[in-house]
């Protein structure tokens, strides 16, 4: 009885270690994608959205999966997006709650990096979708 109990956990422990990740591949589809298929993904438009500029000219947009409160709480404590230094201090903010923060980093209309930080699981459903070149005409 206690094998089958400590089989059962450890498969419990696996299962969910397994299920709760941030997957290279979903991160890698993003490379060089048009900026587009950000803004019409169907998961990252039903989530807050927070941009800055840096002063080399980087777009970074946070899209933030999270309790409303802690987001809030955490953007004003870290100045609000007035510069490009606040996404630092919002991510360590919210990785103390219960916020995953999806942050691509943009140049000339293309995505050059996801970076996700936090309590984050990518899967299928955050990758690039095939929706943006039917809306965009092509």
């Amino acid at each position: 009885m206690q094998f089958l109990t400590a089989a059962l956990t450890t498969s419990l422990i696996v299962f969910i270690v397994g299920c709760a990740t941030v997957r290279q591949q979903d991160l890698d589809s993003w490379v060089e994608m048009p900026v587009k298929a950000l803004d019409t993904h169907s998961y990252f438009r039903t989530v807050r959205m927070y941009r800055t500029v840096t002063g080399s000219g980087i777009e970074i947009r946070n899209y933030v999966d999270g309790r409303e409160s802690d987001v809030a709480h955490c953007w004003r404590n870290s100045g609000g997006g007035k510069s490009g230094r606040y996404v630092s201090k919002f991510t360590t903010c919210s990785d103390r709650r219960i916020v995953c923060n999806n942050i691509f980093y943009i140049k000339d209309g293309k995505v050059i990096e996801y970076a996700p930080a936090g309590r984050c699981v990518t899967n299928g459903r955050v990758q690039p979708q095939a929706r943006h070149l039917r809306l965009i005409g092509q």
